[in-house]
């Protein structure tokens, strides 16, 4: 990302954005915990796209260039930490307890943090977070110029059903060497990156206000059932409950 700026610290702050705001990119060096208590917040990286309603935070290490995007009206709760509880490495959406939920709330709404009550918090608060688990949507960033076609097809238009064979012969690729791109290069089947692609954009649409079959037809999913069931399956909830 081109004209980032360096914030040293990574704020411990709570912030309202309009529909549609955005942060431009910026890294820090420490780590940070970006969490959405309302609507929707996509974090964008160099290598790829996170998004996270309210049942999922985002960890974000250190010297990490990022971006942040509202989709609804959102309150924002970041987390700056100059420790890594987590152990991880990379960018990283996690599972969002009820506890932990109300934790990220009243200390980044703290005025001040030095007290021993506020000590204790943020104690606790380290605690829910090193138990945190992974629950990941995101979307990886293709560098090969034949896999970026594909994705970006598929970007354009969610919906688009095409096979492998079918986008290959756009993108001037095999079917079978896009299948091993999106291994090698993703880490993931082209199945599993294109239904992360389908929930990224479904959960942006559903903090815009868009009803749940027309979420499933935008986002190509044969019936709203099966987008309700996928959605449930990945994410641990029912659409219904974005809206």
């Amino acid at each position: 990302m081109s004209n980032t700026r360096h914030q040293p610290a990574a704020p411990t702050t709570s912030r309202d954005l309009a529909a549609a705001a955005t942060v431009t990119p910026h890294w820090h060096d420490e780590n940070q915990i970006v969490y959405a208590s309302r609507g929707v917040v996509a974090v964008h990286t160099e290598s790829s796209r996170w998004i996270a309603p309210a049942h999922r935070a985002l960890w974000i290490p250190s010297g990490t260039v990022h971006s942040h995007r509202a989709y609804g009206v959102t309150r924002l709760h970041f987390l700056g930490l100059t420790q890594n509880p987590l152990k991880l490495r990379s960018p990283s959406a996690l599972a969002v307890s009820p506890l932990l939920r109300e934790l990220l709330i009243a200390y980044t709404s703290l005025t001040h943090r030095e007290t021993p009550a506020a000590k204790r918090m943020r104690l606790v608060l380290l605690d829910q977070l090193a138990t945190a688990s992974e629950q990941p949507v995101h979307v990886p960033a293709a560098r090969d110029p034949r896999l970026a076609t594909v994705c970006s097809l598929l970007e354009a238009d969610p919906s688009d059903s095409r096979g492998l064979d079918a986008l290959g012969r756009v993108a001037g690729a095999s079917g079978r060497t896009l299948t091993r791109l999106f291994r090698d290069e993703l880490a993931m089947t082209f199945p599993q990156w294109r239904t992360q692609l389908r929930l990224y954009h479904a959960l942006r649409l559903l903090a815009e206000g868009v009803s749940v079959t027309s979420v499933a037809q935008q986002c190509g999913f044969a019936t709203a059932s099966a987008f309700i069931d996928v959605f449930r399956r990945s994410l641990g909830h029912t659409p219904g409950s974005y809206l």
